[in-house]
């Protein structure tokens, strides 16, 4: 396996590792890298991929520079290595929101986590990154999100999880490819509040959206979120009509 860097908005770099071994058709792992004053480090991926995306990001900037790390929710694939990263980078700080400092961060973390509300904006100079909770969105209490405004950048988790090894980024609508690898993995939590959390990122106006898994996009992202919460919507009334 190899580590891929590719700058897919200003200053804002994909690290993406293919693992062809994973069903149905291999899987990406990607983390992000804000290139500004203060950089910031957005998914730590696995401990098992240290090396490699470590490595992948010494070419990128100096890792002991980084001096935020955040991610998506409290799981392996973000944040297992968050302790590896907070070694090679001394100032580094953990952001996140209340509640997953509160649950997890305040525990697992070896430095304490700073704590963000909802739509604080975090002033990385040069860059300037605001963080959004989406509680159980796409999963998990703590969930949370960042956009990056200076780009219009939404670095979007587990939402727009695909399959397989696509390009870093696409001007081609990753909705379908999306809605494949959710009838496939079942992973998003479907409440009432699922459709109208995904709708609200509307209001950023993103134009690129950085997706953890698979291809990013830029275009009409405004259309790509309706089209998913479209999908959240159908897949809920679904679920409650078999339940009955």
């Amino acid at each position: 396996m190899e580590t891929k860097i590719d700058e897919i908005a200003d200053g804002i770099f994909r690290l993406s590792t293919f693992t062809p071994d994973l069903p149905p058709d291999g899987f990406t792992f990607n983390q992000y890298l804000i290139k500004a004053e203060q950089p910031l480090l957005f998914h730590c991926g696995g401990r098992g991929l240290f090396p490699l995306v470590s490595a992948a990001a010494g070419k990128v900037l100096p890792l002991n520079t980084i001096r935020w790390i955040s991610f998506g929710h409290v799981e392996s694939d973000e944040c297992g290595s968050m302790n590896q990263w907070l070694s090679v980078a001394p100032q580094a700080e953990i952001v996140h929101g209340a509640v997953a400092c509160m649950v997890s961060l305040n525990d697992l973390a070896d430095r304490a986590p700073r704590v963000l509300a909802n739509n604080e904006v975090l002033d990385l100079g040069g860059k300037r990154v605001r963080y959004i909770d989406t509680p159980h969105v796409p999963h998990a209490w703590e969930s949370g999100l960042i956009f990056e405004e200076t780009t219009k950048t939404l670095f979007t988790g587990d939402l727009f999880t695909q399959m397989g090894c696509g390009p870093a980024i696409s001007d081609q609508s990753i909705v379908k490819a999306a809605i494949m690898a959710e009838d496939a993995f079942h992973a998003m939590a479907l409440t009432p509040d699922t459709a109208p959390t995904i709708r609200r990122l509307k209001d950023l106006g993103a134009e690129n959206l950085a997706v953890m898994h698979g291809s990013c996009f830029r275009g009409d992202c405004g259309a790509e979120l309706e089209a998913l919460a479209a999908y959240a919507s159908k897949a809920l009334k679904t679920a409650l009509s078999n339940a009955d």
